[in-house]
């Protein structure tokens, strides 16, 4: 066998890929139970990649395995989001510390690009350009911030508010509000104001938690 091959995609990280994308979409929603063999049987494979993927997702939160009873797509509760959003707060907090600290002039460059792609897609009402911005936006300060430890967590709790079925920019008034916020933002990393961009980052992810909540309480059932 020849060492230096590099062996193609594993089966079962592309099915776990496709199931992902099915969930962020809500095309499986929460509460949904994971039919293996349906599954199997539309993407021509058998049970054994697909249950591979399966634990994949359910490391990611994303599912659930019940003994006996078979895989379900994880419901997230409104105290899960609270929780949630409450670690994120600290964790993207200290990303934009960091990345006031680190910054360098081409990396203000980039996250002022990313920036303008925000005012763009806010002005056009493009709420999917919006929400791509964001997360563009979102992402550069943790390459800035160069800590793996804290995106991979997270990449990992952004996993699974994607389970929300809520969409905080849909919130009257809730694009404007996280325009602004990253405006602010923006502003305190490129002044390196450390415990400045700290507070705003936090106060900027709460502020997303809020809408979601207030998204909950209008709608009857939730």
């Amino acid at each position: 066998m020849n060492a230096g091959r590099i062996a193609p995609l594993a089966l079962y990280q592309e099915v776990a890929e496709r199931l992902r994308q099915r969930i962020f979409s809500h095309e499986l929603p929460p509460g949904t139970w994971v039919d293996e063999q349906a599954i199997a049987a539309a993407y021509g494979i058998s049970r054994t990649p697909l249950r591979e993927a399966l634990k994949v997702l359910a490391s990611e939160g994303l599912v659930t395995l019940k003994p006996r009873r078979g895989c379900y797509v994880t419901e997230i509760s409104e105290r899960d989001l609270d929780e949630i959003f409450s670690v994120m707060a600290l964790l993207e907090g200290q990303c934009a510390a960091d990345s006031a600290r680190k910054a360098s002039e081409a990396d203000f460059t980039r996250l002022r690009a990313i920036h303008d792609d925000l005012e763009r897609a806010a002005a056009a009402r493009d709420i999917d350009g919006f929400f791509d911005a964001n997360q563009a936006f979102h992402h550069e300060v943790q390459l800035i911030a160069d800590n793996r430890w804290l995106t991979q967590a997270i990449s990992d709790l952004r996993k699974v508010i994607r389970l929300s079925r809520h969409y905080s920019l849909f919130s009257e008034g809730r694009l404007e509000q996280s325009l602004a916020e990253h405006r602010t933002i923006l502003d305190t990393l490129v002044r390196r104001d450390v415990a400045g961009a700290e507070r705003t980052m936090r106060e900027h992810i709460s502020s997303g938690r809020r809408a979601l909540a207030k998204i909950a309480r209008r709608e009857p059932g939730t």
